[in-house]
């Protein structure tokens, strides 16, 4: 094993170390202890994914099997690494934020009795991902898959004593379950056409059973390649959050606000974005498969940013706001742009957390309250909060020159060259929510930080800056917030991820945007005429105007909106769709299956029909039994008869 493929293990390892440590010897070596070996060991990680990555650079890949598992037949059960351009962009993303959130969990979580648990939780979940975005096969995939989706059941879940947080980490882990069962059948699929779970033998097979079909249902074929990647893409749907499994995101914001960072800026809620990037030699012979993944991530776009704006509780709204850029990157892959959808999920990762580990800061501020109508006039007490914070929604916001500006632009221009059917709808999608977006996250700053301050005596009595562990990873996160998308040549232009993306030559829309491409200076001046920078001001200037200007304005447009407002502050009524179905459903096949099943059939035919048998035979029998002569001397004529009759008829 050479000295690169030993920093490969490291990478993953360090973290699953803190974990074991911080879990299973917390309670001995106290709390301090547990947060500094973690927080050493997620250094140690982030210093090998940055050398990992800098030796990617240079052109050096590795794809290669660290052991077999199992080998079962011919096919062999392997645990193994691909490192690439892909793969290790997401090491150093993945572990840099985790890095930072386990720096903020000191001040976040300080007071708190489970506080070495949480940080052996998220450095599992760090281990999880990074073996998620290593693997080299789907086995190891699938590993990571199901292992992101167990920690985050734990974290969201933290707090097991509220009813809350045990309902949301429920519906997380079971709003999962369905989409993991279709990415299970995709892999499925891929074992049984393919033969192997090889990525590299996969992907080169595939053109030659790309007209293939298969008879899911007999009589009615449909293409393989299709069938396959829309089984995947389903999986994407639940860790990624799409429509209609998108609704435990919302929910798993009762778990602590470190981990709603972590889960919702780079980590879990990116995996199926990476894992249709990965698999881009796949989709690209599915044209349906894009079609799908352009229309799903076009509704989840708009729907979501359209629920943001009625949103009341801070966290909330960044969740909402994760949901609706998660479409903007899953509309990127159905355009055949996987490298524009990386690069927004890099920019996002970096802006989202300071978003959410900001609206953490405001949280411990005004001691646990989420709710925006009671706060206001925050900037004064929380300056590095909040202008971490304005950087931030600017980069949301798509204001040209912060990170979110060029990938944001780039999705936008990206769905507009595409020619995929549906890419139209997407693309109304894509052009409509940037107005949306830039309206909800300034209406969040507005309210928190700017006014009148709306909360109680002794709550603004007590405000004040949060602690240097706190505003510490805001101020690191912020610098990429701003510079991340300068980034955009290389990344998308320049052939930075190599053969690691591969797309077919009838999807060019990058191409296309490569060679409209003239510089960052020309990216953002050509900007300042086209729709989305004028719809990103007007969103922000609507936001100006009623909550700093006319603030009495708001609550007028609900009540004229009345039916429209209620749709959207109960986010389209599909929770209570998904309770009365599944749960309602669930609740009513039960009482029926008690009732007919168990009453019935079990107690009613076989146990106590059972018993009526028995009785009504000794009934019978108890008439021949009566203890006179004669009726045993004709019960014995009668048998003697019957057994004649049977010895003496014809055969």
């Amino acid at each position: 094993m050479t000295e690169m493929q030993k920093l490969y293990l490291l990478v993953p390892l360090a973290p699953l170390a803190g974990a074991l440590i911080a879990g299973l010897l917390g309670r001995v070596i106290g709390p301090a202890l547990s947060h500094r070996i973690t927080i050493a060991l997620m250094l140690v990680c982030v210093a090998a994914s940055v050398t990992v990555f800098m030796d990617v650079l240079q052109g050096n890949v590795y794809n290669g099997s660290v052991y077999t598992w199992m080998t079962s037949g011919d096919t062999r059960f392997e645990i193994g690494f691909l490192i690439d351009q892909l793969s290790a962009t997401m090491m150093v993303v993945v572990s840099f934020v985790s890095l930072m959130v386990h720096v903020y969990t000191i001040g976040y979580m300080r007071d708190d009795p489970g506080y070495q648990r949480f940080f052996s939780y998220i450095s599992l979940f760090t281990f999880s991902m990074l073996m998620l975005v290593m693997a080299n096969n789907f086995l190891q995939l699938f590993f990571g898959w199901e292992a992101v989706g167990l920690v985050s059941y734990l974290l969201i879940g933290f707090w097991y004593t509220r009813p809350t947080a045990v309902y949301a980490n429920m519906k997380a882990f079971l709003v999962n379950r369905v989409g993991d069962f279709g990415f299970l059948l995709g892999i499925g699929m891929v074992l049984m056409y393919f033969g192997t779970l090889d990525y590299a033998a996969v992907f080169a097979h595939a053109p030659q059973i790309a007209s293939q079909t298969v008879e899911i249902i007999p009589g009615s074929p449909w293409m393989l390649m299709s069938v396959t990647c829309i089984l995947l893409f389903i999986g994407a749907m639940g860790k990624s959050a799409q429509f209609p499994l998108h609704v435990w995101l919302p929910d798993s914001m009762e778990g602590p606000t470190p981990i709603s960072a972590l889960i919702h800026a780079a980590t879990m809620v990116t995996a199926g974005i990476f894992m249709v990037a990965r698999m881009s030699p796949l989709f690209e012979l599915s044209e349906t498969a894009l079609t799908v993944i352009l229309v799903i991530g076009g509704i989840t776009t708009l729907s979501m940013a359209l629920v943001a704006i009625v949103q009341n509780d801070i966290k909330r709204v960044v969740a909402y706001s994760t949901l609706s850029q998660l479409g903007y990157m899953t509309v990127a892959l159905g355009a055949s742009a996987y490298s524009v959808a990386v690069f927004h999920l890099m920019t996002h990762a970096f802006f989202k957390a300071v978003l959410f580990l900001g609206a953490g800061s405001v949280i411990i501020a005004m001691h646990h309250e989420q709710d925006m109508r009671k706060m206001g006039g925050l900037k004064k007490y929380m300056p590095i909060t909040y202008w971490t914070m304005f950087m931030a929604a600017l980069a949301s916001a798509g204001v040209p020159g912060f990170s979110g500006f060029f990938s944001k632009d780039a999705i936008i221009e990206a769905v507009h060259f595409a020619n995929i059917p549906g890419a139209g709808f997407a693309y109304f999608c894509v052009l409509s929510t940037v107005f949306i977006t830039a309206f909800y996250t300034f209406r969040l700053l507005f309210m928190t930080f700017h006014g009148k301050p709306r909360m109680d005596h002794h709550t603004e009595e007590h405000l004040h800056e949060s602690p240097w562990v706190v505003t510490l990873p805001l101020i690191i996160l912020a610098i990429p917030t701003v510079g991340a998308g300068w980034l955009i040549g290389p990344m998308l232009f320049e052939g930075y991820f190599g053969d690691s993306i591969q797309i077919a030559s009838q999807h060019g829309a990058v191409a296309q945007m490569a060679a409209e491409f003239h510089g960052i200076g020309g990216m953002m001046t050509h900007a300042l005429t086209t729709a989305p920078f004028w719809l990103s001001t007007g969103g922000i200037f609507t936001a100006w105007y009623l909550y700093r200007v006319r603030t009495d304005l708001p609550e007028k447009l609900k009540q004229i909106a009345g039916p429209f407002y209620t749709l959207l502050e109960r986010k389209y009524f599909i929770d209570e769709f998904y309770s009365w179905l599944f749960a309602g459903g669930a609740r009513a096949l039960g009482g029926g299956l008690w009732k007919f099943g168990d009453v019935k059939v079990i107690d009613g035919f076989f146990v106590n029909g059972a018993a009526r048998v028995v009785s009504w035979s000794a009934m019978l029998v108890r008439r021949f039994q009566s203890g006179y002569i004669y009726h045993y001397a004709f019960t014995m004529i009668v048998g003697v008869f019957v057994l004649m009759s049977f010895w003496l008829l014809p055969a």
